[in-house]
């Protein structure tokens, strides 16, 4: 859905879920601008039993002079637009209109089409209008109360960026020029005083798994964000590497996850906890996730929800491999010779792209890798939109280069940023085409299980494949070792 395609209707309105939280007003205040540049006649509205009455709120409609309606009746507009809900939901007031679109980012099994933009892969409903808006050359950033009311949306809703995963949700972070002012009076008017007491009752009843140096804490229904500080206040005991802080919220379980552990990232761990069964993301130290009641009840019966998660933490735990760059080369006779096939890459210059001793990260849909550009450092890109470094010595002795462009369409088009001063470049536009050298071997094993890979490159943390992805070492450098999923290999590469 476009919002270009919405604009036939005159008489819309804007309707966010009840009892609205920073994410619902920022994102129909960001629509609802929209609509008013196109000179509709839109409100922005939001019913149920009752009014905002949270400091923070309060606080972010003044500053922002958001005039958003708590109403109980609505004349039937044009265009009903449902942001952060969806139409029929039990916590949207439902009002009579001619045509109803729905903009959202809760996964509840509707996807997009003509009347809907559903993205359940982002933190906030804050990036989906983000997005929306940047696809109609819509400057979010020409009135700093639009780029605020979505930098904070963003921001609550991923327990302050701690869950944030999509790049376009890193764009958000890196590239709105909000009031910094106001963000750091809204983060201190987050809390009350009966929330401060809820925090401290989940504490003093947290359980321990003292075999892993895991904590699992249940907390009675709160705002998101207390989950966020438990946790924070947990993972700073001597004894414990990773905690997971959860409470029931609107049809399911809202959770937060924190780990000081190198091999245990927050959000692979969030995303483990509720595959199947909800989603869940973020950072290395800090995610978070949410557990739908449907789905767990139709995989898990009645199963105690404590019980499933301290269960599922243990099976999390013993169920990886880990291997190093520095660890020693394993037997050869467990390894096969293997070869890309004649298959068309691209590539591009660190140089092409910003100044020598520039220090950059690579944003991709798999992560962010960070990189220092000189003549000895490229980034390849591969046919499914992946990007990585890779020495100038290593691209000359696997490729050979071609005078041609690189295109391609990808869901996300990779880009580097400059670090220092937050400039970003797209990688396509410059990228040029190669060819794999039919002489690059590597040495390779199906993993038996789980892995987790710690490269020499400077990624983040790790990387990670399933079992029968495929483990890989360069045959002329046993330290360059990766994973390649298996969909990929059996795509680019021919056994010698």
């Amino acid at each position: 859905m476009k919002l270009s395609d919405l604009e036939k209707y005159n008489r819309i309105a804007v309707q966010v879920h009840n009892d609205p939280d920073a994410d619902a007003v920022g994102s129909g205040y960001a629509v609802y601008r929209y609509f008013l540049s196109k000179g509709k006649n839109v409100r922005l509205v939001y019913g149920g039993r009752n009014a905002i009455n949270k400091s923070n709120m309060k606080l972010m409609i003044r500053e922002l002079e958001i005039p958003i309606e708590y109403v109980s009746e609505l004349d039937c507009p044009e265009l009903l637009i449902t942001v952060d809900c969806q139409y029929g939901q039990g916590n949207v007031q439902q009002f009579e209109a001619d045509n109803i679109a729905m903009i959202d980012h809760h996964s509840t099994g509707k996807g997009s089409d003509e009347m809907a933009e559903i993205r359940s892969n982002f933190a906030s409903c804050a990036t989906v209008c983000y997005d929306l808006l940047t696809n109609e050359g819509f400057d979010v950033n020409k009135d700093v109360r639009i780029a605020t009311a979505l930098y904070y949306g963003l921001y609550m809703d991923s327990n302050q960026l701690a869950e944030i995963s999509h790049p376009l949700d890193r764009d958000m972070v890196d590239f709105l020029q909000y009031d910094k002012l106001l963000i750091n009076r809204l983060r201190y008017t987050n809390f009350s005083m009966t929330e401060l007491e809820t925090a401290g009752a989940a504490i003093s009843n947290k359980s321990y798994i003292e075999k892993y140096k895991t904590s699992v804490i249940s907390s009675e229904p709160c705002d998101p964000n207390i989950l966020g500080v438990i946790g924070d206040f947990v993972i700073q005991v001597d004894s414990i590497d990773v905690c997971v802080v959860f409470n029931r919220c609107a049809a399911g379980y809202k959770l937060s996850v924190r780990s000081c552990a190198l091999e245990i990232a927050a959000n692979e761990l969030a995303e483990f906890l509720t595959a199947g069964i909800g989603n869940g993301g973020g950072h290395l130290n800090k995610a978070g996730g949410f557990i739908s009641d449907e789905r767990y009840s139709k995989k898990y019966g009645a199963k105690d929800i404590k019980e499933y998660l301290t269960g599922k933490m243990g099976e999390y735990c013993e169920g990886y491999d880990v291997i190093r760059y520095s660890d020693s080369l394993p037997d050869i006779s467990t390894l096969r010779c293997f070869r890309k096939k004649p298959v068309i890459c691209g590539y591009v210059k660190t140089t092409d792209i910003f100044a020598p001793g520039t220090k950059c990260k690579i944003r991709t849909l798999e992560g962010d890798v960070f990189v220092t550009s000189g003549t000895d450092m490229y980034i390849m890109v591969g046919s499914f939109g992946e990007a990585y470094p890779i020495e100038k010595r290593v691209f000359e002795a696997k490729y050979h280069p071609i005078d041609e462009a690189y295109v391609r369409d990808f869901e996300y088009a990779p880009s580097v940023i400059d670090l220092a001063r937050g400039k970003s470049c797209e990688l396509m536009p410059l990228a040029r085409q190669c060819i794999s050298q039919p002489g690059a071997v590597m040495l390779v094993r199906p993993l038996e299980k789980y892995t987790k890979v710690f490269t020499r490159w400077d990624y983040e943390s790790y990387m990670a494949g399933n079992k029968d992805d495929m483990l890989c070492y360069t045959e002329s450098d046993n330290q360059d070792v990766y994973i390649v999923k298996r969909d990929i290999f059996d795509a680019v590469y021919e056994e010698v």
